[in-house]
């Protein structure tokens, strides 16, 4: 049509390689997994394939439909998903993503997953979510040893085998948690779930679950009131004589985001389940797993930062404004260099993390330093996640609050990560109980920033302010998001000062800590070499 000329709009960015990304690649060496390198490149050029970009795309936009009855009134209670949530499955299980490190006897193999998982993220972040319980559900299983050598192979297995059978006779099997209830959410200890001993050694459970995600996995650990307390139990869908257990879903979630994974309300109905670890012991036990699925919410909050970054500066690279490309623009640049500044200090942190759980198990002081700096960082890094969705999305202008774009499902993902697993103050509140209770963790915290002393001072200044934050007691609760915050920051900062790029390192200590940054992204001083800081973005 004459009066319809398409012209200044800026091309498909598929198909691109998220594993060109220097941050993720100099982690994976740093920490330990190199040899994992061409594996992590695959995936990135597999994830930014048009047609896995799809998969993702057709995934979200037909959700999970739960089925309850069959044609004729029997109870099936199944979940029917998109054939392509299936492929992304199959690949991300494939490639190790979820309980396979835990059978790898290769150093660095859990560093490796962790990079895997990010780079794969970016294709889907519903389906991640059932592989990221499967590998945190498997340290978690090892309380009960004989469930543990019946079932860990199988939760490591690189076969992906969808559907209801007995867990034994599969293929490979993935698991899920199922904790929170209506009247307790965070606070598991007020479930009412009951736990009834039966003369065979299993439990009999009875209650509402408010929160299952994934519901069609194979096996669940979930928390119920046993005589003695507070318990955690393996409860599987389909029972060893191949009946199916009692558990009912209710509903499907009607989410935010998230929309490829199914979330659902369950009834324990008399549903069998058989103890892991002790009575009483409930959250101890289950703490393996949350712990895990914590790194994994760092791990996902980082990849929707990398996202933004990437579609951002794609979209700044290509889009005319005022006679020059957007990204020469000084504002814009100015703007993508803080979103990149972020998105390297939160990758950075994540496979520091990841080197701390791949040794914590024989190394008592990675495993203080883990226990501590995964709270923060849980705590910061995820809650910066739906700001940097939100100035990424605005740089598109308004061609990011249409769909088409993919800017609005980034956007829906971003609260996800600092809700699961404890939302803003739990994760603050932890960090401060770790601190209270286990006081080798504030001492393997320090030693572990002030590696990089002397480097910056305005990074040196930080750390001092955190040592006075600390000694002082008072209303400590009520400050508690004020010391996680800047301990979070100061993590960050002291990784980024010994291993980051020389201008991301400078420009986040200036802005973050030396006072000379506002309150928006897109606030950074004066002499920041953003040519260099662009350049990262780069797929």
């Amino acid at each position: 049509m004459p009066t319809h000329d398409v012209f200044n709009q800026v091309p498909p960015i598929t198909p691109f390689d998220f594993s060109r990304n220097p941050a993720l690649i100099e982690g994976l060496h740093r920490e330990g997994a190199g040899w994992a390198e061409a594996e992590v490149r695959e995936l990135g050029a597999l994830a930014g394939s048009v047609q896995v970009q799809e998969w993702g795309r057709l995934a979200n936009e037909y959700p999970p439909v739960l089925h309850t009855h069959d044609r004729y009134g029997h109870r099936i209670d199944e979940v029917e998903f998109h054939p392509y949530w299936h492929n992304l499955m199959d690949v991300a299980v494939r490639h190790g993503l979820h309980g396979s490190p835990w059978l790898d006897e290769r150093a660095g193999s859990h560093v490796a997953r962790a990079a895997k998982f990010f780079t794969w993220g970016v294709a889907d972040a519903g389906h991640m979510c059932p592989i990221s319980m499967t590998y945190a559900a498997v340290p978690a299983l090892r309380h009960n040893p004989e469930l543990a050598a019946r079932y860990e192979p199988l939760l490591g297995s690189r076969s992906y085998d969808f559907g209801l059978r007995e867990p034994s006779a599969k293929a490979g099997l993935i698991a899920g948690m199922s904790m929170t209830e209506k009247q307790g959410g965070s606070d598991v200890r007020a479930n009412t779930t009951t736990a009834t001993p039966q003369p065979d050694g299993s439990y009999r459970l009875v209650g509402h679950k408010w929160f299952t995600s994934a519901p069609m996995s194979d096996l669940f650990l979930t928390l119920a009131q046993a005589p003695g307390g507070l318990s955690c139990f393996l409860v599987p869908r389909v029972l060893p004589d191949g009946t199916r257990n009692a558990l009912r879903l209710q509903r499907l979630k009607d989410k935010l985001g998230n929309k490829s994974n199914a979330s659902s309300e369950i009834e324990y109905e008399n549903a069998a389940g058989w103890l892991v670890g002790a009575e009483g012991a409930g959250v101890k036990t289950i703490i393996e797993m949350v712990n895990m699925t914590r790194l994994d919410c760092v791990v996902g909050s980082a990849t929707g930062m990398r996202t933004g970054v990437v579609y951002a500066a794609h979209h700044a690279a290509h889009r005319e404004v005022f006679g020059a490309k957007l990204i020469d623009q000084p504002a814009m640049r100015n703007v993508l260099a803080d979103l990149i500044i972020e998105s390297d200090a939160a990758t950075t942190v994540m496979m520091r993390l990841a080197g701390a759980t791949e040794r914590a198990g024989t190394d008592p002081a990675e495993a203080a330093l883990r226990r501590i700096a995964l709270a923060v960082t849980k705590y910061w890094v995820c809650k910066r996640a739906p700001a940097h969705a939100a100035e990424a999305l605005e740089c598109f202008g308004g061609n990011g609050y249409v769909e088409e774009s993919g800017m609005p499902r980034l956007y829906r993902e971003a609260p996800l990560m600092s809700i699961w697993e404890g939302s803003g103050n739990v994760a603050a509140l932890d960090a401060l109980r770790a601190m209270g209770r286990q006081p080798e963790t504030v001492e393997a915290y320090f030693n572990e920033v002030s590696l990089a002393r002397g480097a910056n001072r305005h990074l040196d200044d930080a750390i001092d302010r955190i040592g006075k934050e600390l000694t002082d007691l008072t209303d400590i609760e009520y400050r508690a998001r004020r010391v996680i915050e800047l301990m979070a920051l100061v993590l960050q900062g002291a990784q980024l000062v010994r291993h980051g790029h020389a201008a991301i390192a400078d420009a986040f200590c200036s802005s973050r800590f030396g006072g000379d940054w506002g309150i928006a992204f897109g606030t950074l001083p004066v002499g920041v070499d953003t040519e260099a800081i662009l350049a990262r973005a780069a797929v």
